[in-house]
């Protein structure tokens, strides 16, 4: 839950729970360690991330430019090979992830210290987003072309397949078991957070 006056946990305790974007950037902005950069790919659901990270310890953070998608990767895996010794955490949103996936395979060749959190809502949900704001109606041949359940893509075994450790987490307390795992590991990890 979002920490607000009068909580009994303190602002800076990860979140515990249901996965949604408050969630999310409360334990993000708990757990995040110290010299962290963050590469945020987070699209839609992100929105609601950066305004909490003021109570993180202090990081660097990498945001797309314009409208692009697909970049959070290369970035990530761009900013690990400049600041070796540093976690690079990549907040990716899963249909842009498909762009670069092959990023993970560098990542791996290379042993390079980044965390990708690819935030699976199995559709290209920004741009559900921008045929609203133009007024456009999402038909069913829409929704079929922009979402990504059929079939479902298995984000654990396409990480494995670059050489890459990964795991799913559906929950706050699953998230943070995996995040901190990724922390103490050397390497590329991938967690797909199910949204």
């Amino acid at each position: 839950m979002p920490f607000t006056p009068g909580d009994t946990a303190q602002p800076n305790d990860p979140a515990h729970g249901p996965v949604n974007a408050q969630a999310f950037a409360q334990s993000l902005a708990a757990l995040l360690p110290e010299g962290a950069i963050v590469v945020d790919e987070s699209v839609s659901f992100g929105r609601d991330i950066f305004p909490r990270m003021h109570s993180a310890a202090p990081h660097d953070w990498m945001q797309l430019t314009g409208g692009a998608i697909g970049s959070g990767m290369p970035m990530a895996t761009g900013a690990a090979v400049a600041a070796p010794g540093r976690r690079v955490v990549n907040l990716q949103a899963d249909g842009s992830a498909l762009y670069t996936v092959q990023s993970l395979w560098t990542q791996a060749r290379e042993s390079l210290d980044v965390t990708t959190v690819i935030l699976s809502n199995r559709r290209y949900a920004i741009l559900f987003d921008e045929m609203a704001r133009v007024g456009a109606t999402a038909t069913q041949t829409a929704q079929d072309m922009l979402s990504l359940d059929r079939p479902a893509i298995d984000w654990v075994r396409m990480a494995n397949a670059f050489g890459v450790d990964a795991e799913r987490a559906d929950t706050m307390d699953a998230f943070n078991a995996a995040f901190g795992r990724s922390l103490r590991s050397n390497g590329p990890r991938l967690i797909e957070l199910v949204l």
